[in-house]
């Protein structure tokens, strides 16, 4: 018996970039909208398998995996995992090539340059460069080769930690990456000592709760994260290989495209009803949220941070626990769960199902051009945690001892 496993943050606990906070629409010039057809036309999983790595019954030691904290493939379809312990967070990089053969390691747990301390986000761009996010420190930055080139850091005070999560890489430029902060979609540069960004395109968010004013100490952080919604719509997006992006606000069905400048030149719209929230529902998504709190633990990696860090990473996990107990809701489940783009450039789009529900919903296969190419019917699988050149696609799993696997299929031509 498997399970999937997903990339974990620690409880999100980053102070930028983890809450919507600003409800409106997008401002739009003229852009095409394409009405995408009512019903589905399934396509069938007819994935071919190029390789499988990790397990408790793992031969080599460079594949014994504890946690996947993050992945991502380069242009020579080499993928790399952040490969960390429990919550704590990463303690090495491990590159493997298009075959599934060990390539090389780097990074490490400790408080020196490229040194983890608590890395639990990893970025990979086509060149083969990374960042890895470390809510300790910074971002660590290396070179193609695995070479330590430089550590940034956030502007202004972070409580001590200070990273954005959901990062992408940005296909046009290595050193560049896409992310989210409040209802705005940012291209950030990474270049540098210290990060600078720029609003690519501003997004929509579902409620606008205070902030956090400019002299905000701990304690506002701590009664912010205690405002817990269930089924709160989210901001989805990824990177497009032409420089903009899709995104998309998951209460509806509306994928919206960008050019590299941001402007919004086309929008995918497919009829979806959501579903109403019942309190069955609600009990549910209470009973799951305080059980997913509870197994929350920071693990310290070598000496850890600094006793002062360590209280205040407890006391932000505590604030969401309470936060899980006081739960409000929104009135109807999002219609869309996941958006992803392929290497290639099309569109993954994985429809909700009931909360609770044991598989995942289907997954609608768009061209950027507006073609509805198909859909794999809910239940054949989870969308894929990493798309890559010559439509390598990349799983994570566990085994019933709860160790990482990683499987890498090779997809059709059509929906790459």
């Amino acid at each position: 018996m498997y399970r999937r496993l997903r990339p974990s943050v620690i409880g999100g606990i980053a102070t930028v970039g983890t809450i919507l906070a600003v409800s409106g629409t997008t401002g739009i010039g003229a852009q095409e909208v394409v009405d995408l057809p009512a019903e589905d036309s399934a396509l069938p999983a007819d994935f071919e398998l190029v390789y499988r790595i990790g397990s408790a019954d793992a031969v080599a030691r460079w594949e014994e995996f504890f946690t996947i904290q993050g992945i991502g493939f380069d242009d020579a379809g080499n993928l790399y995992l952040l490969d960390g312990a429990g919550t704590g967070g990463g303690r090495r990089v491990v590159v493997v090539d298009a075959s599934g053969r060990h390539v090389r390691d780097f990074g490490r747990p400790g408080q020196g340059p490229g040194e983890f301390q608590a890395a639990t986000q990893l970025v990979v761009w086509e060149d083969g460069g990374t960042l890895v996010g470390d809510m300790m420190r910074g971002y660590h930055v290396f070179g193609p080769d695995g070479e330590y080139e430089r550590t940034v850091r956030e502007a202004g005070p972070g409580f001590g930690i200070g990273i954005r999560v959901g990062l992408r890489p940005e296909r046009t430029a290595s050193g560049t990456v896409v992310g989210r902060d409040e209802r705005s979609i940012l291209r950030i540069d990474m270049s540098s000592e210290e990060v600078e960004d720029r609003v690519l395109v501003e997004a929509w968010a579902p409620r606008a709760p205070a902030g956090l004013p400019d002299n905000a100490d701990l304690e506002d952080l701590l009664d912010m994260v205690g405002e817990e919604w269930g089924f709160e719509p989210e901001v989805l997006f990824d990177a497009l290989p032409t420089g903009g992006v899709a995104f998309a606000d998951s209460s509806t069905y509306a994928i919206k495209l960008t050019d590299a400048s941001g402007s919004i030149s086309r929008i995918l719209r497919r009829p979806a009803k959501p579903l109403p929230v019942t309190e069955r529902m609600k009990r549910a998504e209470r009973e799951r949220r305080l059980e997913e709190e509870g197994k929350r633990r920071f693990t310290q990696i070598g000496d850890g941070p600094p006793p002062e860090i360590s209280a205040l990473i407890e006391r932000y996990l505590e604030a969401q626990r309470a936060g899980a107990e006081d739960m409000r809701f929104y009135p109807e489940v999002p219609v869309i769960a996941a958006l992803r783009v392929t290497w290639e450039g099309n569109l993954w789009v994985e429809r909700s199902t009931e909360p609770g529900a044991s598989e995942p919903g289907p997954i609608d296969v768009l061209a950027p051009d507006g073609r509805y190419i198909g859909t794999f019917p809910a239940g054949q699988f989870e969308m894929p945690d990493a798309f890559g050149p010559n439509g390598l696609a990349a799983f994570l799993e566990t085994d019933e001892f709860d160790v990482p696997i990683i499987t890498v299929m090779r997809l059709p031509q059509n929906v790459r």
